[in-house]
């Protein structure tokens, strides 16, 4: 505090009415409890109390005008950036010289100039004494919301969809052989043979009705094993002695070596439970992993029994007599038996594994397609003559049912015989069986637009919309549609315009339905919509909307002009994307000349935001500008295209010697908690505030928009038109749609979301539930799941989604981590990687980003994964530091630690391991730490939210107004 030259001012107080922004209440006089009444009385959400000269200075959201004679304080008037308690005069102002933000207060006929400091600040909750309550959970009196519906997969076709007789029940022992599963306790019922008996006592399966399971054979079959070994590993003497002196015969050593795999067999199939201990084993905690890919133990055994043995040629016989009775019923003509006893072929050829399949094919259980199981994994081993023979007479067979008419046998037969789903599906198609070709499509995942083609056939088309929302397929079922059905292509191309409009994607749904002469309209009218959301998409629409609608040419100019005349950084990629726009649309169409009057005012407002730094465009961008005006004036007028400017150094990122770091007091936060903050462009943000609602707010914290619904955690569109807002509402989120565009929100559902990401396409947003993942459709009443990967082996950690990539951490049973990635639009599975340093005993962190790139924080240490398919990182060497968290930022990373006095932030280069930057958070509130679209954003309960540019290195603090 300093006090004043001149100790008496003339005036002393305010009189009349006055715009006050201050007030100021007194202790000595009013007391410290009426003061305290008094401040809370006219506290109001954005206020701040600040201790000035024992008393109590109120700092008023927005400047209001109040009658000084009745305020409950003493006003304060801010006249140049300074709160005053008087008016002073010009020489007064001089004489005082106080600096901006300063506080002058008149007291007792004495001028005082303070500093309003941040140190100042009062925490007002300290007052409110709320020791007689009690906090009591709550629960919904409602029953709980029904689990997310799920878009179900059709139903196989069925043998009676085939008109095919019931099968003899020897079929399907054949063909659960041939796959590999076990076989049907109901198929082929009989008595155990000397084989089954012989492999139940090996194994120790015998057990007595109504008593406990005894296994008294162990130690029988652990005496005999070890004997056997003995015998097989004979030098090849005529005798040998045993431990006890005794004398048995040796066996040769060329029937040692043929026996010896046998013996590795057998010991395998005594497992786990044939260990000579009587003693019962401790049922396992959790379920033991499933077993590797590859030929199991019988597989390997037959395999042995028919190279090494006399049984090969024996069981050859059998197959051979099998064979020739399936021809002599295919040459016969008796189709019908011959259909139940046919041998699925591959596509491609026969496999290793079926030439040594020792099963004996007999009647399939069911003559009809399966719509989960390709038959390229069950080929019958017989040589390439009895294949290409097989593959001969299923041809023959197939064209004389379709000459008889019988559509649906012959579909079989290819499908599941000569396994060409793609032509069973045309022959279903041209024969009128247009469902029954839709299921086989879908079942045999063919690809997603021949699926959502036969499902518009079908009349099916709410179905068919649901494939291709889920698999991104719509062009391609349009293509393959407007082919051979224009109508339908119509239809579909419409629906898919709707639906890209519907979530947001005003641009690609121009473009969907711009082909189609009578649907113009429509598209001028999402164009005007799209133009109006702002923002980068804003400005790419507008550009659009100048060359495609003429009659509107005027009104946009005007507001491209606006755009384009502005200087300010939040507005610099905006006028970047219309300048690419509008050429791209010029260059489409040569006679767009109502898009080149725009280009030249596009081009220097460009040239200007390259010259300042505001965005890093390429010399071969202007250029190209430049070239589409088609402006001679203006190319001669050009200068050089000098290389883009090289940003200077920024302060907060010193290239040499220690970072600087930035200190952030308790006392510097805001009015509201903030629980989530997702930047948008041009400089805005949405920011969650909990049950007080979300707000979008510019880039200085004034509020654009108050969306009155409950946010704790915000989920936004890519488009930036819309967003969802959660609340917990105990093991349930209750969600909100945002409509940012024109200021609105609704609430949506209760639903769980044990995990989720946190962008969406405007259509399906990805969260977990348990062990399973989903795509949940949002543009619906209700929520409902399109696409859904069930038990995906452990609890869904995190989930993280970018425009063409979806990636999702689990916990597995056994305390592993494994990451999952997904291709996006079409749901492809393309890796999956367990985290290396085995069971994780306390996961401490964990940081996601849409390409895989994962780390995980353990008591052991770090944990890094790297991108999936992208460009590979890796983690550099940390400083030394209490860890407790780490951040992935693409080649950024934030390293957090607890101090003494707060949270710490360091921002690091990965590819360098340099620190660039410090920020200390004082205070207990944990801060939360994200790296969104080149930025670096810390935000806490506290109120405090800074934002950090990776590329200028700027620094600031967004105090919400």
């Amino acid at each position: 505090m300093s006090t004043a030259r001149t100790p008496r001012p003339r005036a002393h107080v305010h009189r009349g009415s006055v715009e006050g922004v201050a007030l100021w209440f007194d202790p000595s006089l009013l007391g410290e409890a009426e003061a305290r009444r008094r401040v809370l009385a006219a506290w109001t959400p954005g206020a701040g109390v600040y201790a000035l000269a024992g008393g109590f200075l109120l700092r008023l959201p927005a400047p209001r005008w109040m009658d000084c004679a009745s305020a409950p304080g003493l006003p304060f008037t801010l006249e140049g950036g300074v709160l005053l308690s008087a008016p002073l005069t010009t020489s007064e102002r001089e004489r005082l010289a106080p600096t901006e933000g300063a506080v002058v207060l008149v007291r007792a006929g004495r001028v005082e100039v303070h500093p309003l400091e941040a140190s100042r600040r009062v925490d007002m909750s300290a007052w409110l004494d709320v020791s007689g309550w009690d906090v009591v959970p709550v629960e919904g009196l409602g029953a709980p919301p029904p689990p997310v519906a799920t878009l179900v997969p059709v139903a196989a076709p069925t043998r009676a969809s085939f008109g095919l007789g019931a099968p003899a029940p020897e079929a399907e022992v054949m063909r659960a052989r041939m796959e590999g599963r076990p076989v049907p306790a109901s198929a082929a019922p009989r008595k155990p043979g000397l084989l089954d008996r012989l492999r139940s006592w090996w194994r120790g399966e015998t057990q007595r009705p109504g008593a406990a399971t005894v296994d008294s054979a162990a130690p029988a079959r652990a005496s005999l094993l070890s004997r056997l070994g003995a015998w097989l590993r004979g030098s090849g003497g005529k005798t040998s002695a045993n431990a006890s002196g005794t004398r048995s015969l040796a066996m040769p050593s060329f029937l040692g070596r043929m026996l010896a795999p046998l013996l590795s067999v057998l010991a395998s199939l005594r497992g786990p439970g044939s260990a000579t201990s009587s003693a019962p084993a401790k049922a396992p905690s959790a379920p033991p992993p499933p077993p590797p890919s590859g030929p199991g133990l019988l597989s390997r055994l037959a395999e042995w029994l028919a190279t090494s043995t006399p049984l090969g040629p024996l069981l050859g016989r059998r197959k051979a007599e099998y064979v020739r009775r399936l021809f002599d019923m295919l040459d016969g003509g008796n189709l019908d038996e011959a259909l139940r006893y046919a041998i699925p072929l591959s596509k491609g050829g026969m496999t290793e594994q079926a030439r040594v399949s020792l099963g004996l094919p007999g009647p399939r259980e069911r003559l009809d397609i399966q719509p989960r199981q390709g038959g390229g994994g069950r080929v019958f081993g017989g040589g390439e003559a009895v294949y290409n023979a097989l593959r001969e007479r299923y041809r023959a067979a197939f064209e004389k049912l379709k000459r008889e008419g019988r559509i649906e046998e012959a579909a079989f037969v290819l499908a599941e015989l000569l396994n060409e789903e793609e032509e069973a599906v045309s022959f279903l198609e041209r024969h009128g069986r247009l469902r029954l070709a839709a299921e086989l499509a879908e079942g045999r995942k063919l690809a997603p637009g021949l699926v959502v083609r036969q499902w518009v056939l079908a009349k099916d088309v709410a179905r068919a919309v649901d494939i291709a929302r889920s698999r991104g397929a719509f062009a391609d079922a349009v293509l393959r549609l407007e082919r051979t059905h224009p109508s339908e292509a119509r239809v579909l191309r419409l629906l898919w315009g709707e639906v890209l409009a519907q979530s947001g994607d005003y641009a690609r749904a121009v473009e969907a339905v711009w082909p189609l002469e009578d649907a113009r309209q429509l598209a001028r009218a999402w164009l005007e919509r799209g133009s109006e959301a702002g923002g980068v998409s804003g400005a790419r629409m507008l550009a659009r909307r100048a060359v495609a609608v003429p009659e509107h040419f005027e009104m946009v100019k005007a507001r491209a002009l606006a755009l384009l005349d502005a200087d300010d950084a939040e507005g610099a990629p905006a006028r970047l994307a219309f300048a690419g726009a509008l050429t791209q649309e010029v260059e489409r169409d040569k006679n767009a000349e109502p898009g080149r009057v725009l280009l030249g005012p596009a081009v220097r407002a460009v040239l200007r935001d390259r010259a300042a730094g505001f965005v890093p465009s390429t010399n071969r961008d202007i250029e190209r500008f430049v070239l589409a005006t088609g402006d001679p004036v203006l190319r001669a007028d050009l200068p050089p295209v000098s290389p883009s400017p090289r940003l200077p150094e920024p302060g907060g990122f010193p290239s040499e010697g220690r970072p600087v770091a930035h200190v952030f007091d308790a006392g510097e936060g805001g009015p509201w908690p903030i629980y989530d903050v997702l930047p948008l462009s041009g400089g805005r943000m949405l920011v969650a505030l909990g049950e007080a609602g979300a707000r979008l707010v510019t880039r200085d914290g004034r509020c654009v928009a108050h969306f009155d619904v409950p946010a704790f955690s915000l989920v936004l569109s890519v488009h930036e038109d819309r967003a969802l807002a959660l609340a917990p509402r105990g093991t349930l989120k209750r969600l909100s749609r945002l409509d940012l565009t024109r200021r609105r929100a609704e609430p949506w559902c209760d639903t769980r979301a044990d995990a989720f990401a946190s962008m969406y396409d405007g259509s399906l947003w990805f969260l977990a539930v348990d062990d399973a993942v989903m795509a949940v459709d949002v543009l619906t009443a209700e929520p409902r799941a399109l696409w859904r990967v069930p038990q995906v082996g452990g609890q869904v950690l995190a989930l993280a989604m970018g425009p063409t990539e979806l990636s999702f951490a689990t916990l597995t049973p056994e305390a592993e981590i494994e990451r999952w990635s997904y291709t996006l639009p079409d749901l492809t599975l393309r890796a999956r990687q367990m985290v290396s340093g085995g069971k994780v005993e306390a996961l401490w962190h964990l940081s996601l980003r849409m390409d895989g790139d994962l780390t995980v924080l353990a008591p052991d240490g770090v944990r890094w994964v790297g991108p999936y398919g992208g460009r590979l990182v890796p983690l550099p060497a940390l400083p030394e530091m209490a860890l407790a968290g780490l951040v992935l930022g693409g080649e950024w990373m934030a390293a957090l630690e607890h101090t003494p006095v707060g949270v710490g932030v360091r921002l690091m280069e990965r590819m360098r391991g340099r620190v660039r930057a410090q920020f200390l958070f004082e205070g207990e509130h944990p801060v939360s730490v994200r790296f969104p679209n080149g930025e670096l954003l810390f935000f806490d309960t506290a109120g405090r939210l800074v934002r950090v540019d990776l590329t200028r290195g700027e620094v600031w603090r967004v105090v919400l107004h």
